[in-house]
């Protein structure tokens, strides 16, 4: 971000910073328990400098209210305050980063009303792939088709579902978008067209899942994709329909376990994932950089280990959010989670105030890692403080 490392008194950062705290926050059927920075174990151990160049990149896209790819509920103005606060400043050292989100935020826990909330995982994946169609590289990877209309929370289709995330334009008007069979059957062929081809559908399924690739071309050169949209369907968990189908305990269906399994079982896997009716659209990001991550929801790049995914109708983009539990290991136990982190992204499995998909980066070690991850986590948000003038339940 071309910053310069610094440090900052404690003094002169609290100055420039509110006076103020928070009113309590009030989000709709969420449980919010204010608590205190000491209590929070280890928050005096993380390396706050990363999380706030996410949140800093975070409120470069908020302070120029840039669209993101896919809306999210909206924050506070405190929040807005403390991204000018953050964007005008140099980098902080860890001492001045603790003490920027000490003074302009003010911590909460997250009920999940079952007990603790519940954290997993995504990645980039990285495969080979073609800009065309070969023996090798069948599967096709679409783009956007021309008639979908993205649809914005609150927004009703006559006739549809309620909470239809996207529909086709028509000369009668709007009505929901063809399902992935129908899709994969070519029922859209004339509205769009193959950006990219994988070797197969697990490997085409894994993407979509994951919501970006890196593909690796046979003459060596190397493309991003990137979301470019989805037909709005919900989505379907196909680990919990083979789980149903196979009788199996759900910790026993890792990601490799599941993909292993459709690799080895092509007739059945193809049933099974049309029973996700759910479709991604991507396009070619040929504006990434190689050493950034790809474009979360929230329309920045994502960070591995400070981004996640969060319920976008109940949570902004660039809040922070503090996670403690566990990282399973992939030899065997785990190792302490204690982290700042920041929401740029969200998931259609990602439903609930205390849910959260954790990015873990780019490739199979990636991959391996976020697969492993189903656990229990406490979810604590920073809540952004805020100014007199502006005070105002959320």
């Amino acid at each position: 971000m071309g910053r310069v490392l610094v440090s900052l008194t404690s003094a002169a950062f609290v100055a420039a910073a509110p006076s103020t705290a928070a009113a309590q926050p009030a989000i709709r059927g969420v449980e919010l328990k204010p608590v205190v920075f000491r209590d929070l174990p280890a928050w005096r151990e993380d390396d706050q400098t990363a999380a706030f160049r996410a949140f800093a990149r975070s409120c470069s896209a908020i302070v120029e209210d840039a669209p993101a790819l896919r809306t999210a509920s909206s924050m506070l103005d405190g929040l807005a305050e403390a991204c000018r606060a953050a964007v005008a400043m140099p980098e902080p050292d860890i001492s001045a980063a603790r003490t920027f989100f000490e003074s302009r935020f003010t911590p909460y826990e997250v009920s999940a009303g079952t007990g603790r909330g519940f954290l997993t995982g995504y990645y980039e994946p990285e495969f080979p792939g073609s800009l065309k169609p070969t023996a090798d590289f069948p599967v096709p990877l679409l783009a956007r088709p021309d008639d979908l209309v993205t649809l914005e929370p609150g927004d009703v289709v006559p006739g549809a579902p309620p909470g239809l995330a996207a529909a086709r334009r028509t000369d009668s008007g709007l009505e929901p978008y063809p399902d992935r069979s129908a899709i994969e059957d070519g029922a859209i062929s004339d509205r769009t067209r193959p950006v990219a081809f994988v070797r197969d559908a697990v490997d085409a399924f894994i993407i979509q899942v994951q919501g970006s690739a890196r593909l690796k071309l046979p003459d060596g050169r190397a493309v991003r994709l990137a979301y470019a949209g989805k037909n709005g369907l919900p989505y379907t968990s196909v680990a919990r329909l083979l789980v149903q189908k196979l009788g199996i305990p759900a910790a026993e269906m890792t990601a490799d376990a599941l993909t292993g399994w459709l690799r080895r079982h092509p007739d059945q896997a193809r049933d099974l994932l049309r029973q996700n009716r759910s479709y991604v659209f991507f396009r070619i990001a040929d504006e990434l950089d190689p050493a950034e991550g790809p474009i979360g929801a929230a329309g920045v790049p994502v960070t591995a280990g400070r981004t996640i995914a969060i319920d976008r109708s109940l949570w902004g983009y660039g809040l922070p959010v503090w996670l403690e539990g566990d990282l399973p290991e992939p030899g065997g136990g785990s190792r302490p989670l204690r982290r700042l982190t920041i929401a740029q992204d969200t998931g259609s499995a990602i439903v609930g105030p205390a849910r959260a998909d954790l990015f873990f980066g780019s490739g199979a070690d990636a991959g391996l890692r976020a697969g492993l991850l189903r656990n229990e986590v406490r979810f604590v948000v920073l809540w952004p403080k805020l100014e007199p003038a502006s005070a105002a339940a959320p």
